[in-house]
């Protein structure tokens, strides 16, 4: 029979699983859910931006929040929060219920993660610590991980919906045994009083600079809305430092921030969440527009990575204590960076080739993630320790948003050259051909549809079709007969007519169509090069900034330090 304390810890980790995975889980079903709600992806965005921002926004304040009206209590409504925003995503009916959907979802993961990971670790003393922080951090990464791989799953074998209905059964089973087993009937602490300038502040600060990133790329780098923004999140967040340090019981304690190695987390958990997200994010795109896979064959093609976070994270956590944080979080380091060395200068067509770039990626992030909630969580304790877990939480969602904001907008100009010159090599192929003129506007409009949705055919059928063939056979026939006034001619001189005609034009229909095929078989081999170097550069200048993981792994000591 396991004891209390373990079944608490493992009753977090469905909560912390859940919170996690629906931050990454939507985006390979995207254009699913586009085609099933008819509508285009400039709103459909917002059911996943929504997530972001108000996770992010809202996980310090509502942490905090935790701490006055007791954590079991507001987990219970987390939780339910959660199960009503999944039924309402999963059985929208229009973009708007479902932004509407996700928005609920995103309070109630607001309320679950940091509580998840309070109540989780107080569960168990000092001494047994690492161990229910690392299996804790272990599920936040590996849930992170497997979002796209399980997506691409569900979505595949049961609909878009049902990434977001799976969710009902798992939260059931978390609401039913956090019942069972939590404190939720505790009292109102009477003695904590809420930060609401530092609240309000805070949120201010989160909800600015989240939408900044994620809408960033839409809106224009340099546009007066983005501008604005990040004008509000500096003003606000040096109002908030001011006020925390002044504030008798502040939403942040900034003593949190004199903390060497809670400092060094912080940085360690944006930082690998960028690298990590950014191979999630772009990735499975590639293989479905470029490569022109299917949604679950792009999602199983990714999971070496998320094997890799699932088999080295419980391990790394308990190195920690022989090897010392210094030393993991270096190794850990060094593998990322070189995973984005090996995807850098890969040749894209060689799966294999990814794989191992995902596999070195994926055992970094597992090396760093299960060691870095440990030590965000130090030697913290009540209000301290749940302010640490919401702080990391909110670093953790920077760090996703940094990813989408920073990989997504690379990706978006780089795929404008792209397209500007394979349409340019189109219209220059085309137009030297010796066809007619419609059949080169045809042959560059059918370009152009899927240069539009950013795709790389792989088919090469005959342009000219047997039906327009037919169709030109009948229009040349008709026009003979009218220039040789054979209207009212015999039925066999019309039918010798008719079949020289139809041999004339067969003939100059072979020749055009093997015209084409070569022209469109170059067009779209330009195509595939220009794309993959689209989706392929981004990693490229990414490579360098890598190594400021190296730099960071200098702020944790040699060796961990005993807890008091």
């Amino acid at each position: 029979m396991l004891k209390k304390a373990t079944r608490i810890i493992l009753t977090m980790t469905i909560g912390i699983f859940l919170c996690m995975l629906d931050t990454t889980v939507m985006n390979i079903a995207l254009p699913a859910i586009q085609t099933g709600l008819n509508t285009d992806l400039s709103h459909l965005s917002w059911a996943l931006n929504i997530y972001t921002i108000l996770f992010a926004s809202l996980t310090i304040p509502l942490g905090r929040l935790a701490d006055v009206w007791g954590r079991g209590r507001l987990y219970l409504l987390g939780l339910t929060l959660f199960l009503l925003g999944s039924l309402a995503s999963g059985l929208s009916t229009t973009v708007t219920l479902l932004i509407v959907g996700r928005g609920i979802q995103s309070i109630g993961a607001a309320i679950v993660f940091p509580a998840s990971m309070t109540i989780g670790i107080q569960s168990v003393s000092l001494a047994k610590r690492t161990g229910a922080i690392a299996l804790l951090g272990v599920t936040q990464g590996l849930a992170a991980a497997l979002g796209p791989t399980i997506g691409g799953a569900v979505t595949q074998f049961w609909g878009w919906r049902g990434i977001f209905l799976i969710n009902v059964p798992l939260t059931l089973l978390a609401l039913g045994l956090s019942i069972w087993l939590l404190d939720w009937r505790s009292h109102v602490r009477e003695s904590v009083k809420l930060d609401i300038a530092g609240s309000g502040l805070i949120m201010l600060t989160l909800l600015s600079l989240t939408l900044l990133l994620v809408k960033g790329s839409d809106w224009g780098w340099m546009s007066q809305s983005i501008i604005i923004l990040a004008v509000v999140s500096v003003i606000s967040l040096g109002m908030f430092i001011w006020t925390e340090a002044h504030v008798a019981q502040p939403m942040v304690s900034l003593a949190l921030f004199k903390d060497r190695q809670f400092n060094g987390a912080a940085l360690a958990t944006v930082l690998s969440g960028i690298f990590l997200v950014g191979l999630m994010v772009l990735m499975p795109s590639f293989f479905t527009k470029v490569q022109n896979y299917s949604e679950l064959m792009a999602a199983i093609m990714i999971t070496p990575a998320s094997v890799m976070i699932f088999m080295l994270s419980p391990i790394s956590g308990l190195l920690l204590a022989k090897l010392g944080p210094r030393l993991v979080i270096l190794v850990g380091s060094i593998a990322m960076v070189a995973g984005y060395a090996v995807i850098s200068v890969m040749n894209a067509s060689h799966y294999w080739q990814f794989a191992v770039a995902a596999v070195l990626i994926g055992a970094g992030y597992g090396i760093i993630i299960g060691p870095i909630t440990v030590l965000a969580a130090g030697g913290f304790t009540g209000e301290l320790l749940t302010a640490s877990q919401s702080v990391i939480g909110v670093f953790r969602q920077i760090g996703t948003s940094l990813a989408v904001a920073i990989f997504v907008s690379a990706l978006a100009t780089n795929l404008t050259t792209a397209k500007s010159r394979v349409q340019t090599y189109a219209t220059q192929t085309i137009s030297a051909l010796s066809v007619s003129k419609q059949v080169k506007t045809d042959a560059l409009t059918t370009v152009h549809r899927q240069l539009a949705a950013e795709q790389s055919s792989t088919k090469t059928t005959a342009p000219i079709t047997p039906a327009k063939t037919k169709r030109l056979i009948t229009t040349n026939y008709e026009k003979v007969l009218k220039q040789q006034h054979l209207q009212q001619a015999p039925a066999d001189v019309k039918t010798q007519v008719h079949q020289k005609v139809a041999q004339q034009v067969t003939k100059q229909v072979a020749t055009m169509n093997q015209q084409l095929i070569t022209a469109i078989t170059g067009i779209k081999a330009k195509t595939k090069t220009e794309l993959t170097a689209a989706f392929i550069k981004p990693y490229q200048v990414a490579l360098p900034f890598t190594l400021l993981m190296i730099l960071v792994s200098l702020c944790f000591e040699r060796r961990q330090r005993a807890h008091n």
